[in-house]
This record gives structure tokens, sequence and C-alpha cells, in this order.
């Protein structure tokens, strides 16, 4: 009993005709006949009786009916899934750094949704087709947008003398030693929080996740995204005081890549969020 079988025994229980079966399924009558007679034989039991119009189907027939409904729609979607995974569109994206893992796994999940039928290529940095950043890492030439909004807070370590302070005030951030990132964008508009300590910072960082790990061993004071501070379990973080600093998080891209289905699907999709 294979597929093919339980393809004409369901037209033609169906259909109660063997000539209308077989038109049903683009097969010659005597093609059908014989191939359901194959079933009978290994079935060992009679499905159909012929009429002068059509046929009559058996007890055993209704049994067998539902059961071969079944099996087929199970074949039916075992193909399917493997077509699809075949037929999968790759699409690149590249995780730009200080993206946070809760972020990344956020955006990953819409990105997975089954109607997309997307393969999945993460790169690290400034590749692919798409990119997840904070906006100032936009360039000139690409789109933005958004998903994410978040605040920057104050990081430190456990041991640091401001960390069991419920409110920190702008009087407490005279005279701290900072961990700094001076290549990043931020690093200007942190300047006036900084004050007068700016030119004496303690320890410098090229991204926010390694600004946290000098933080970490108490070197310093760290301005930096909510996010990334409180994945790490030994870091203390405090709202910026009289300063609300936050950063957009979202997708990259450049109008070229629209000429990808996957791309176009997926800006599609986010732009209707």
């Amino acid at each position: 009993m294979d597929y093919r079988q339980l393809h004409a025994f369901i037209a033609v229980f169906e259909e109660r005709n063997i000539t209308t079966a077989a038109r049903r399924l683009f097969l010659t009558q005597p093609a059908l006949s014989a191939t359901i007679k194959t079933l009978e034989d290994n079935l060992g039991t009679q499905l159909f009786k012929r009429l002068p119009r059509g046929v009559d189907v058996t007890e055993d027939a209704r049994i067998l009916y539902p059961h071969a409904q079944r099996m087929v729609a199970e074949l039916d979607t075992l193909a399917s899934s493997f077509k699809r995974e075949k037929n999968r569109q790759p699409l690149q994206i590249g995780i730009e750094e200080d993206i946070a893992n809760q972020h990344i796994c956020a955006f990953l999940k819409q990105v997975q949704d089954p109607d997309f039928h997307l393969l999945i290529v993460l790169e690290s940095g400034c590749k692919g087709d798409i990119r997840l950043a904070c906006e100032e890492m936009r360039c000139e030439d690409e789109l933005f947008i958004p998903l994410i909004s978040e605040p920057f807070v104050l990081a430190m370590s456990p041991e640091h003398s401001l960390a069991s302070k419920d409110v920190i005030q702008l009087a407490d951030l005279h005279g701290l030693c900072w961990v700094m990132c001076p290549e990043l964008t931020w690093h200007q508009r942190f300047l006036p929080i900084y004050g007068a300590t700016a030119n004496s910072p303690s320890a410098h960082a090229s991204t926010f996740s390694l600004a946290l790990g000098l933080v970490a061993l108490n070197l310093g004071v760290a301005i930096v995204p909510q996010s990334l501070a409180s994945e790490h379990a030994n870091i203390v973080f405090h709202p910026l005081p009289t300063h609300a600093l936050s950063r957009r998080i979202g997708v990259c891209y450049a109008i070229q890549s629209l000429s990808s289905p996957a791309v176009e699907q997926l800006i599609n999709h986010l732009a209707r969020q």
C-alpha cells in the first residue's frame, strides 16, 4: 500500500465512479482500475463493487477511508516540510557590537516567523543584508527601522561607594573615576555628566561591553545601556541623575537590499509592527 494507491482509493471512494475519479487524477480508466486492483490484492479484500453506473463501496472501504485520508495528509505534510526547508531564502543579518542578548533574541523571534521560510545567517559586525544596530551606527546610505528604545544608566561594582545608595544625585558624580568609551559617538553627550574629571579617566574601552568588564573589577563607573548592565550579575546600575539619555536599536538596511525577496518581506513585516 503506497501513496499512489491511497490517492486512487480516496478519489474512487469520493467520486463513486471510476471514470470521474480517473479524470480527477489525470489517469486513464484502465490505469486507475489496475491501481485499485493492486491495492485490493495487497489488502486481501474487495473495496468496490461494480454497478451499471459507477461503483458502490464495501464495509472494508468505509473502514479504510479515514485511515487513508490521515496517511495521505501526513505524507503531504512531510513532503511539504522538506520542500520548505530546501526552498528557504538565505537572510544574512549583521549583529553590531553592544547589542544585548535579550534584544537579539527578541528580534530573531520576529525573523523566525514560519511564514517567512528564511535561512538565517548571523554575522558579527557591519555585514549582511540587514544589520541589527543602534541608530548611531546607521550609515549615510541606509534606512533605519526602530524596534527598541532603552535608557543609559550608571554602572558600578557592588563594592563601589555609590552602589548602596537609593538615589544618586548629580553632586555624587563629582570627582568619580570613570571608565570611558571615547571611540563611541555617545562619548560627547556623556561629557557633561563626567564633569571636571572628564580629562582624567581611570580606563578606556572601545565598547560598552568591554567597559562593563572593567567596571566589574571596580576600576571605575561607566555610563552604559541598561540592557547590557542587566546582563552582568556582578554589576549594580542606577538611573542617570537629571540626564535622561536613551538609545534606539533597530534594523539598518540599504535600499538596494530590498531587491532580495527575503529582505523585502522582513522589512515590510517590521514596518507594520
